[in-house]
This record gives structure tokens, C-alpha cells and sequence, in this order.
């Protein structure tokens, strides 16, 4: 991979340099969200070495974090509103954004949101959207325009939703007019009530690689992160991607430092070398989510930046809705979840 003069000196100080001797890196991270070329090249650049763990879901996560105290990790990618709840509970260390050299080419229009206005914890690592899915080989699909069609009792045994609280229950509020957001109890139990009616179609709750079960046909249709859309169709050109009509979810997946990192200057050249056009490239090309660095464009081949799954269009983004913090609500949210899932 091609790197300009000035990151191969960068880089060629940080390897040099003995603070980063024998230095791991240790990543906390979704399942299949990183390409490994992505890793050798850092490990190859700087000398650290990264140790690179994943997880299934930020309820996971958040509980490995809570449990452990923030330690062990130096490197983590929490969703959206889990940004906020790290925060909360003081296991986040405040960025020093004069480290992060690509700072002022990150896309300013997903910068500050409600979970962190000032970016003061966290830095993009990648956004999409979840809408519908489905694989046209085995259904026809052609009318599925809405996130009420995933009730349709012709899907009984077919259908996915995603093994997210906020995704599932999202969902359901839009469907009945509300905010994603919702921290009305009225609102939250008919949207719970709503989802009880959807259980005899879900085969599974996928988070992991949601993609996997409709590319092997253990599901045909269901809830589907844009990302894992792009990768299914890559495998199986009849998998077609949906935009509701009511709209669809939007959500942020972040790069954090925990306060009790040990390799913090490490961890700021593992998000600086993340940010830099050419890698951004590479991990839209591979994982097939938008970056926040704009630059990454320049890098892409026509199909991909042309891509309405990749890169939703402006009424689609118009009409989406961001996840963000619900507060003290989120009790809520996780008793209707074990609820749902029992």
C-alpha cells in the first residue's frame, strides 16, 4: 500500500522509537469489522503489535468493560449510545485531538452527535444504516417496501432481525410514529407488544454476521446492516437491499481509548494510521460501510462510490434516524429485549 513521504516519516519515527518497544496493542472490536491487511501493515509500520479481540454485541462489550474496570483494552468500538454510557461511567479517556492528525478532514456532518457533541471521547470508525434484506432466489421481494412487511406470516421460519435491542425495537417505534429515540414508556411498550407479533417468523437473531445466514439460505428475508447487504451481494448477486419507506435506521460505530489504557500514544498512531485516506479506502472496499474521512472517495472505484448501499442517497438519509442516548430508559429497552428473546 502506498503511503506519502511524510506518514512513511511518521511512522518511521514511531518505529524507531523505543516508547513503542515490545509494545501490544490490544483492540476490543466487532467480529469481522477490520481487515487483517489492515493490521499487518500498522504492525509493519510503527513495530506494535496488536492483539486483537472481538465482540458480538455492545451489551458484551459494555459488560467485559464494566467488569474489568476499563483495563486490559486500549483500543475499543462501541455503537453510538454506548459511547455516552462509557462516558458516564468515567471508563473513557478524554481524546487530545491535536494527536489526530486527520482530524479536520473527518466528514463534519456526523461529528457531534448527541452521544458525544464535541467528539471530546470518541472519533468515527464507521456508520451505515439497517434496513431490509432479502434474497430473491427465494422470495419475491418486489413488494417489500416497509418494515411492516417483515410480519407478513408468508416469512414464518424466513426472517432475521439483527441481535440489537436499539436495532429491533427501533424498528417497531418508527412503524408506530415515534422517535427512535423514545424514552416514553407508552411508546416503548407498543413497540414491545408490536415486536411479541413478529416472533413466529424470526428464525434468528444475528449480530455477529448477520449476512452469513441469508447468503447460506438458513433465512431469505430480514432486518440487515447496509455493510453486511454489500458483502452478501458480493457472494450472491439475488440478495436485494431495501430502504423502508417509514425510513431507516441509522447508527455509528466509534473509536475509544479507555481511561485505564496503557498504550494510550499507541493507541492515538493506531487511530491516526486508521484515518489516513488510503486505509479508509481499504475498509469501505472490505467491509462496505461509509468512513468519516471524505478523502477515502478519491480511493474508490467508481461502483463503490457510487453505491446506494454504501453510500445511502439524500432523501434516504433525509428520512433515516440516528440512534442515539435514551437515558435512563435503556432499563427499559434491555427488560422488553430478554423479554423478546426468551
Amino acid at each position: 500500500m502506498k503511503k506519502s513521504l511524510v506518514s512513511m516519516a511518521v511512522f518511521g519515527l514511531i518505529a524507531s522509537s523505543p516508547v513503542f518497544a515490545s509494545t501490544t496493542l490490544n483492540v476490543y472490536n466487532w467480529s469481522e469489522y477490520l481487515p487483517q491487511s489492515i493490521i499487518e501493515d500498522f504492525t509493519k509500520e510503527t513495530g506494535i503489535k496488536v492483539n486483537y479481540a472481538t465482540f458480538e454485541s455492545n451489551e458484551t462489550m459494555y459488560a467485559k468493560l464494566k467488569l474489568l474496570n476499563g483495563q486490559g483494552f486500549d483500543i475499543v468500538v462501541p455503537s453510538t449510545y454506548y459511547v455516552s454510557k462509557l462516558a458516564n461511567d468515567d471508563l473513557l479517556h478524554k481524546l487530545d485531538k491535536s494527536k489526530i492528525k486527520q482530524f479536520a478532514q473527518l466528514d463534519s456532518t456526523i461529528l457531534n452527535q448527541n452521544f458525544d457533541p464535541e467528539n471530546n471521547y470518541s472519533i468515527p470508525y464507521m456508520w451505515g444504516s439497517t434496513a431490509i434484506a432479502y434474497n430473491a432466489d427465494a422470495i419475491d421481494g418486489s413488494q417489500i417496501d416497509s418494515w411492516a412487511d417483515l410480519w407478513n406470516s408468508e416469512y414464518a421460519g424466513q426472517l432475521l432481525l439483527t441481535d440489537d435491542v436499539r436495532d429491533v425495537m427501533g424498528m417497531a417505534l418508527i412503524l408506530d410514529g415515534h422517535n427512535v429515540n423514545s424514552q416514553d414508556a407508552a411508546e416503548l411498550k407498543q413497540a414491545f407488544e408490536r415486536l411479541q407479533k413478529i416472533k413466529p417468523n424470526v428464525t434468528v437473531f444475528n449480530s455477529d454476521a448477520p449476512h452469513v445466514p441469508l447468503v447460506t439460505g438458513e433465512v431469505n428475508v430480514g432486518m440487515q446492516w447496509n455493510g453486511t447487504a454489500y458483502r452478501a451481494q458480493k457472494e450472491n448477486s439475488a440478495i436485494q437491499f431495501v430502504y423502508p419507506a417509514e425510513g431507516a435506521i441509522f447508527w455509528m460505530d466509534n473509536i475509544v481509548i479507555p481511561k485505564q489504557s496503557e498504550n494510550k500514544e499507541a493507541a492515538y498512531a493506531f487511530i491516526n494510521f486508521l484515518l489516513e485516506p488510503e486505509n479508509q479506502a481499504t475498509i469501505v472496499k472490505e467491509i462496505g460501510y461509509a468512513v468519516p474521512n471524505l478523502h477515502a472517495m478519491e480511493f474508490l472505484p467508481t461502483e463503490i462510490r457510487d453505491s446506494e448501499i454504501i453510500f445511502p442517497p439524500a432523501d434516504v438519509k433525509q428520512k433515516g434516524q440516528f440512534l442515539g442516548s435514551v437515558g435512563e430508559a435503556v432499563s427499559v429497552y434491555e427488560r422488553y429485549w430478554m423479554e423478546l428473546k426468551k
